[in-house]
């Protein structure tokens, strides 16, 4: 127990053009503002999973109620749109966007007032 061995990340695979290929990810302050609200719907019981998927030109957290089902809402991270619509968005069940925005908090506030209806039924 007293011998602790760092866990190194693997090396990205290399492109034929030596350059490591780019990858979207979000950072610490978006990860803890994501949990954040995660969290609070998996203290009520809304939610029980969770997953995140990055690509090239996005990350996505995805939200599920069961971990079997579809996720109930994806928070997308898409860098390429941060100058048009804003780089995050938040999308339904459905496929639907229910909100765009430059700004993490302003896009998560939908979730919260979901979470508080919740809370009032």
């Amino acid at each position: 127990m007293e011998n602790v061995t760092p866990i190194r990340p693997a090396p990205p695979p290399s492109r034929q053009d030596g350059a490591a290929p780019h990858q979207v990810v979000f950072d610490r302050q978006e990860l803890s503002k994501l949990l954040g609200v995660y969290g609070r719907g998996v203290a009520m019981g809304v939610w029980r999973d969770y997953a995140i998927d990055m690509h090239r030109q996005q990350a996505v957290f995805s939200i599920f109620q069961r971990s079997s089902d579809r996720p109930e809402f994806r928070v997308v991270k898409q860098p390429d749109l941060a100058r048009k619509q804003g780089q995050y968005a938040l999308v339904a069940q459905s496929g639907a966007i229910l909100k765009r925005g430059h700004e993490l908090p302003n896009v998560l506030r939908l979730l919260e007032r979901k979470l508080l209806k919740v809370i009032e039924d």
